[in-house]
């Protein structure tokens, strides 16, 4: 039970941080200092941060193999927004593979970097 608690924790974690920053995010541009085009890239990093911080809490949780890890949340994160947008009938694109490789590896820099910081 204790093995998945962390993985809970650490969606936990980056659920949060998503939502402390998209809400942040939608005030900014709510009061125009953001403007539309700039949105998305900020969507992205905002997206790449909260993996890195889940990464980093499953990594420092963790005795070794920390990338392991966080190669392990990346993939249910992975598995859970590929449900999400194909429940939508959206088609396949290469460009949502890079998006998906992309937050994997920064899950799993991120557990390599908590780990390392035990």
């Amino acid at each position: 039970m204790n093995k998945y608690l962390k993985y809970f924790k650490s969606l936990l974690f980056i659920s949060i941080s998503l939502i402390i920053f998209n809400l942040i995010i939608s005030i900014l541009y709510y009061f125009n200092v953001l403007n539309d085009n700039s949105i998305n890239y900020i969507n992205f990093i905002i997206i790449i941060l909260s993996m890195l911080i889940g990464g980093i809490y499953i990594g420092s949780k963790t005795n070794k193999k920390g990338y392991f890890e966080g190669l392990k949340i990346g993939l249910i994160i992975f598995i859970l927004f590929f449900l999400v947008s194909y429940l939508g009938f959206n088609s396949f694109k290469i460009k949502y593979l890079i998006y998906y490789l992309v937050l994997i590896l920064s899950s799993t820099i991120g557990s390599m970097i908590g780990i390392s910081k035990k």
